[in-house]
C-alpha cells in the first residue's frame, strides 16, 4: 500500500494519494474572462510544470428566430490545473494574473479534486476539451436514452429534457456544492432497441 506524503504549502498541510501522479486544483477566475486568463497564465507556465483545461461544451441556441452552435463552458468561471503540486511559486504566478479569484477549498487551503470529483472531470475530458452534443432516442415510455457522447453514464443525472431545443439539463456535484447545466443532445427517430 502507497502511503500518503504530507506536503506543505500555503500554511496547511495537504495530503496527496499517490507521489508522482499528477492531480487536479480548481481554480476560480472572473466569469466570462476564462479565455483571457487561459491566455494569460499560459504564457508564464512552462508545459512540463502544469497543463490548464477548461472544458466547454457545444450547444444550440436561438436568436432572431435563427439556431446556432455556441461554445460555452461547462464550469462557468472554473479551469482546472493539472499538476502534481501547487508550489509557492506556482501559486503567486496564478494568483498575480488578473481575473484570479481563488484556489478551491481557499487559498490558504489549497486541495487536488477528491476522486468522485476527477471522475467526473476525467468524464467529460475523454470527449475532447470541446464536448459535442450527445446521441440520443426516447423509449416507448419517453425516457432519453443515450447512444453516444457526453451524457453517456450520466442519465440518472438527467433533471429535465427539453426536446424542442435540444438539450437536458443535469445535475452535477463538484466540491460537496450541486449544480445544474445544460448539455445538448441530438435525438433519433424512430429507434428500435
Amino acid at each position: 500500500m502507497i502511503h500518503p506524503l504530507p506536503i506543505i504549502k500555503m500554511f496547511k498541510i495537504s495530503y496527496y494519494p499517490y507521489r508522482g501522479i499528477m492531480n487536479y486544483y480548481v481554480i476560480q477566475v472572473k466569469t466570462r474572462g476564462e479565455d483571457e486568463y487561459l491566455r494569460r497564465a499560459e504564457r508564464l507556465i512552462g508545459e512540463n510544470e502544469a497543463k490548464l483545461i477548461f472544458p466547454r461544451r457545444n450547444l444550440k441556441i436561438r436568436r432572431r428566430g435563427e439556431w446556432r452552435d455556441v461554445v460555452a463552458p461547462i464550469f462557468p468561471s472554473y479551469l482546472f490545473l493539472e499538476t502534481e503540486e501547487v508550489t509557492p511559486s506556482l501559486y503567486e504566478r496564478f494568483r498575480r494574473i488578473p481575473g484570479f479569484f481563488r484556489f478551491l477549498i481557499n487559498n490558504d487551503n489549497i486541495v487536488p479534486m477528491s476522486d468522485e470529483d476527477r471522475a467526473l472531470l476525467t468524464h467529460f475530458l475523454s470527449f475532447g476539451e470541446i464536448v459535442d452534443k450527445s446521441i440520443v432516442y426516447f423509449d416507448e415510455r419517453n425516457r432519453i436514452r443515450v447512444v453516444a457522447g457526453p451524457l453517456r453514464g450520466l442519465e440518472g443525472r438527467v433533471v429535465k429534457v427539453d426536446r424542442r431545443k435540444g438539450r437536458a439539463k443535469v445535475r452535477l456535484d463538484m466540491y460537496s456544492d450541486s449544480f445544474l447545466i445544460d448539455l445538448g443532445f441530438e435525438a433519433l427517430d424512430n429507434v428500435s432497441e
